[in-house]
């Protein structure tokens, strides 16, 4: 198309103009009269009236666009109307953020200077313009609830780290995490904010006071008289602590809540431009609603819902001109989310489904045809921002009516498969925070929210004990408590329902962008998405992305489910087609994808260490195995240092593996997966790498043809790359031999599942865990309230103060407890529901049949990210822990076929040698510790076969010197525990007299020993004569260490509480004394636990080591007694201190060990005698 102008005018080759009645058959363009009737039809004027025909001028596509110019100018006073505004303002027109000089402190401004993110301890910016005089208002999109202070100041404010606005004399903020304004002091004021709210900021400069409203509802006037009068003009200010967000409209957009009369935005709208765009979309309207029918010669009304082109020229060429107009239009923010939004929205608010609003369609159609590129990329992506930014900030009413409005525009836009592909490739995932589209905000104001007409009954449990656990007596549920606790089911699932229907249109989003089938005019959207969606999880993986683009735990919970719904739905459509491909039920990933290439895991850690290094190491192996090599370019070269490195950790390891197969490395404290490292020291990267390539021996190379792979970065990746084609197996090219010949389903879905495991390890399972707190405050009130109604039936009649203050006390928690309630209900819905759990459990099984597969390939097994491994544990923990008591994991099918799986998974790898990881081999540790605590767990565990059994007693039985034993030990202890000496307790014995509340530690779990494991132990302590001694002598040397250790510490205690002068013990040192008691103690069980299972390796005379390891057991066991058992010694005295963090300090349970042992030794020395 020609360029747009006053003067343009259309070429007669393009649209096939023709003056000559003889053509009009040919071209299509209707007779002169039919022409003229249908043109003042279309083209009104500004009052609406038409004049009679005979007054009428005649018009033609020759003098249309002259008619047009006239018509558009009509009425357009809006250079007068600017100039009034602009009074009382001092500044640009175009209100932005002072990001040259106007702030203090680091702060990330985004590129429409509109947005801020604090980067520092408490950031400080303004606006460039100002106000001295009359009526203003500006509007702050909040983006995250922490603490920030909003308002007004003035241009001699001076802020720091420490001050902000409002804490300066003429600078005036509402805090509204804190609830409270400041002006140099502070009082209570307004209402709690959360993500996802509008803060507008009144200034009336006339009457000298600020007002604050919170979603469009006034808060009240905050400050009355301030400072006013010459060389005072106040600017837009915040002050925003270390990662809070917001963003600011003063008035670039519209208002979102512009009820407040007579009060202006800062930023004057477009006016000129908004009465033009109006009038052409009225125009638009016309066109769509007006038919020429040509047999009949007359115009007809036509049903615009169901409007299309139908090649008509004569209306074809009329929208040419419009658009003329409308395109330079609708590149404009405020005129697209003003005009064009609302007008799409409009065409929706007929109800039906999306599909049946073709209009929308053919609207998208005419933009590609009648505007040059440039302006439909920037319309739709100005649409899709305003559509984000209105979905993100709209308020939560009962129906959930506002978001299901936006949600329903989006995918009508997204059907359009033009603008879809354009929005993946260069708007959805580079500009827009396009995961918002699948969260659902949690509302912190129930009332608002209207949760109070959804769930009008509140419920909340009443089992738990006063030190806040599930009661374990079944009381009966009273007629009253069960018809308020159905009511209030009643209503979650009335709150279910309409969530539902939020959800099902975000799957629906999902379907869409995961469309494989629109090859038309270039690459289908699943291949776009697949990048993008890479290249969001990299951002998100590698901790170094810009805060603009991280992407916060709460919306990754959403787009988790919503993304495994959509790609449930595509493979299980697989399946319907191939009936050879696998389930959604059987899903995997295969282990090629590991090691090929064709997946990029950036540089997450590998099971084996460094993907580099594992790539020089195995090499071999991936020929032999795969018949793939390596790239040489890929192969980086070694460095002298690392070469000398490589072969002592050969050495060293060759050694180590005589004794023992499965020795574990190093011997760092636990720390938390997600705090595991990208990389390890390379002492364990080639230790590990070395022992792999000695763990299979070589095969001879097949006869097969070698692939030569090279990794791809993702923008490389074509569709035939993913899926392959002509004997090219894409995604799962390298399939080794253990591995199945069997179709599982399109590749692509494989690589988005993977990304699903990716998302869940990277910040989903830290939010569910998160999220639990707010069931645990219904617990704590719950509690509150019937410990004060317990209080009120004992009050004395003659106490009336008593008695009045415990009843405001009740009302307090009955008020917070109605609240709490319903907001849990809402997050038991949406994150809690059983469908939630289902997808979590799904992801598990995933995971194990993974790990399977994996492990089945011998030393390719090294190649495995470890967060397959961390997601497995992790998963099962949310299940176990997160959805109680609300959905329980025994309802799920195939539990207890999983439980054992995952017990066999946990068992063989966490002393496998091709793991090197020390953060995932704790891991690993921890994860099994805890498997062995519950009977549950632990009876899977029995359940695994013999083989394997047998194996981990033996991986346990490993010399501790080699690796983290105190883990080790603990499950040692789990699995004796409710069979040694006084050792069936759940209550510490020592404080159920004196500190009752101190006695249930949570490590204190009810014993459930396991006989079977323990025989395993014994015939393993008997039959192989050097594992005894060394396992022994092992546990002897860390009791005399931890010990001493604990010896030492309570000496520093003792006389830092001798001293004259007040000392305090650091917290830290109290802690790690009770860890080395505690060990103690443990290893001390450990001791009885082999005494009494193999008290031969002792007693035996016959064995060369019996008599070395009973003196040595004797010395340890003399020197307890004689530090625990002395009159007025140092041990007494601490313990009668009874500082916090000792209370497990006590002589009970260390004696009560000694003894077991004594005991153990006396009794099986008559048997032998």
């Amino acid at each position: 198309m020609t360029s747009r102008g006053a003067g343009t005018a259309f070429s007669r080759k393009n649209y096939r103009l023709s003056t000559e009645p003889e053509k009009s058959k040919v071209t299509g363009i209707v007779n002169s009269r039919l022409l003229n009737d249908y043109l003042h039809r279309v083209f009104t004027s500004a009052d609406g009236n038409q004049p009679a025909a005979a007054y009428r001028k005649h018009l033609t596509f020759q003098n249309l666009q002259e008619h047009l110019d006239r018509l558009l100018a009509e009425e357009n006073g809006s250079e007068d109307s600017q100039d009034q505004v602009a009074e009382g303002r001092l500044g640009p027109s175009a209100v932005v953020l002072d990001h040259t000089s106007g702030f203090e402190g680091l702060l990330l401004v985004d590129d429409d200077l509109l947005g801020v993110i604090g980067h520092s301890n408490f950031g400080s910016i303004r606006a460039t313009t100002c106000v001295y005089k009359g009526k203003w208002i500006y509007e702050v999109l909040i983006s995250s609830q922490g603490l920030m202070q909003i308002g007004w100041c003035t241009l001699n404010c001076r802020f720091n780290q420490e001050e902000g606005v409002g804490d300066t004399p003429d600078s005036y903020a509402y805090d509204g995490n804190r609830v409270r304004k400041w002006n140099v002091t502070t009082t209570n004021y307004g209402k709690s904010w959360a993500a996802g709210d509008i803060v507008s900021c009144l200034i009336d400069l006339d009457e000298g006071t600020i007002a604050f409203c919170l979603n469009g509802i006034s808060l009240g006037t905050a400050f009355d008289n301030i400072t006013r009068g010459a060389g005072m003009a106040y600017f837009p200010a915040i002050s925003l602590s270390f990662k809070e967000s917001v963003a600011f409209n003063f008035g670039s957009r519209p208002l979102r809540y512009p009820l407040v009369e007579g009060y202006r935005p800062l930023q004057d709208p477009p006016v000129a431009d908004l009465v033009k765009a109006r009038k052409l979309l009225g125009y638009l309207k016309n066109v769509i609603h007006i038919g020429i029918d040509v047999t009949e010669g007359k115009l007809v009304e036509k049903d615009t819902s169901m409007w299309q082109l139908q090649g008509e020229p004569t209306v074809l060429i009329t929208l040419a001109h419009i658009f003329n107009y409308f395109s330079p239009l609708m590149c404009k923010v405020y005129l697209v989310e003003d005009v064009l939004m609302t007008f799409l929205l409009s065409i929706l608010e007929r109800g039906g489904s999306v599909e049946a609003h073709p209009l929308i369609q053919q609207l998208l159609d005419l933009m590609w045809l009648l505007m040059e590129e440039y302006e439909v990329h920037e319309c739709l992506k100005q649409l899709l921002m305003s559509l984000l930014r209105a979905y993100r900030f709209s308020p939560i009413i009962p129906d959930l009516g506002l978001q299901i409005h936006y949600l329903r525009l989006t995918i009508a836009v997204l059907k359009h498969e033009k603008s879809r592909k354009y929005l993946l490739s260069n708007v959805l995932f580079d500009v827009l925070r396009s995961v918002v589209f699948f969260y659902i905000k949690s509302p912190l104001r129930v009332e608002e929210a209207g949760l109070q007409e959804l769930i009008p009954t509140t419920w909340w449990p009443n089992r738990f004990t006063k030190e806040g656990k599930e009661s374990k007596e079944v009381k009966e549920e009273g007629a009253e408590e069960r018809l308020r606790r159905r009511a209030y089911e009643r209503g979650c699932q009335r709150l279910k329902k309409r969530i539902e229907v939020v959800e099902g249109l975000q799957v629906q989003i999902l379907k869409l962008l995961l469309n494989n089938k629109d090859r038309g005019g270039g690459e289908a959207s699943r291949y776009i998405f697949l990048n993008k969606f890479r290249k969001f999880l990299q951002e998100n993986a590698s901790n170094r992305g810009n805060l603009t683009v991280l992407c916060p735990p709460e919306y990754m919970v959403c787009f988790l489910h919503r993304l495994i719904a959509a790609l449930r739905f595509f493979w299980d459509g697989h399946k319907a087609k191939s009936p050879a491909a696998l389930s959604s039920e059987e899903a995997y990933i295969p282990p090629q994808l590991f090691y090929n290439g064709k997946v990029d895991y950036f540089d997450l850690q590998r099971l084996g260490g460094l993907l580099s290094h594992l790539k020089k190491t195995l090499k071999d192996d991936l020929a032999a195995k795969a018949n793939v090599l390596i790239d040489p370019a890929e192969l980086q070269a070694v460095t002298m240092d690392d070469l000398d490195e490589d072969e002592e950790s050969a050495t060293s390891t060759a050694q180590s593996q005589r004794p023992s197969a499965a020795l574990a490395i190093g011997g760092a404290l636990a720390r938390p997966g997600w705090l595991s490292s990208p990389t390890l020291g390379r002492a364990n990267r080639f230790l590990s790498t070395a022992a792999v390539s000695l763990m299979n021996p070589r095969r001879p190379l097949g006869n097969l043809e070698k692939i030569k792979v090279r990794t791809l970065s993702v923008e490389q990746r074509t569709e035939e790359d993913i899926e392959g084609s002509h004997g090219n197996e894409g995604l799962l090219l390298g399939r080794p031999p253990e591995e199945p010949d069997q179709p599982i389903t399109e590749n692509s879905l494989l690589e988005v599942l993977d990304g699903i495991v990716m998302m869940y390890n990277l910040s989903v399972h830290q939010q569910l865990g998160k999220m639990v707190g707010v069931s645990d405050d219904v617990n704590e009130y719950a509690m509150a309230l019937k410990d004060t109604e317990e209080k009120i039936s004992r009050c004395p009649k003659r106490r009336r103060d008593i008695h009045e203050e415990l009843l405001k006390s009740q009302k307090v928690f009955s008020e917070k407890l109605n609240h709490l309630s319903r907001r849990l209900a809402w997050i038991n819905v949406t994150i809690y529901s059983k469908e939630k759990m289902q997808d979590i459990y799904w992801l598990l099984r995933v995971c194990i049949r993974t790990i399977e597969h994996g492990d089945r390939t011998g030393s390719l097994f090294a190649f495995m990210p470890e967060f397959y491994l961390s997601v497995a544990m992790n998963s099962y923990s949310a299940l176990k822990n997160y959805f109680s008591p609300v959905n329980s994991m025994e309802e799920l099918p195939g539990y207890e076929e999983t439980l054992m799986r995952l017990a066999a998974i946990l068992a063989k790898h966490f002393a496998d040698s091709r793991i090197v990881g020390t953060d995932i081999r704790d891991s690993l540790m921890q994860a099994l510790a805890s498997y062995v605590c519950y009977p549950h767990s632990l009876h899977a565990v029995e359940r695994i076969p013999e083989e394997q059994r047998i194996s981990m007693m033996k991986n346990l039985l490993a010399p501790y010197e080699q690796r983290p034993w105190a883990q080790t030990n603990w499950i040692l202890v789990r699995l004796w525990r409710g069979c040694g000496f006084g050792y069936r307790y759940t209550r510490l014995p020592h404080l159920l007299k004196t500190k009752p509340e101190d006695a249930s530690l949570p490590s204190l779990q009810k014993p459930c020993p396991s006989t079977l494991l323990q025989q395993h132990m014994a015939v393993l302590l008997r039959s192989d004569r050097d594992l005894a001694p060394s396992f022994l002598n092992s546990v002897l040397n860390q009791l005399n260490w931890a010990f001493s250790e604990f010896i030492g510490m309570i000496q520093e205690i003792q006389q830092a509480a001798e001293r004259l002068e007040r000392n305090f013990v650091d917290s830290r040192q109290l802690k790690v004394c009770a860890t080395c008691f505690d060990l103690s103690v443990s290893l001390l069980r450990v001791l009885e636990m082999t005494v009494t299972l193999a008290p031969e390796i002792f007693l035996d005379w016959n064995r060369p080591s019996s008599e070395l390891l009973l003196r040595r057991l004797a010395q340890l066991l003399n020197q307890v007694l004689n530090r625990v058992t002395a009159e007025r010694n140092l041990f007494d005295r601490v313990v009668n201190l009874r500082l916090p963090g000792l209370e497990s300090v006590d002589h009970y349970p260390i004696l009560v060990a000694v003894t077991g042992i004594l005991v153990r030794l006396l009794v099986d020395t008559d048997v032998q005698g």
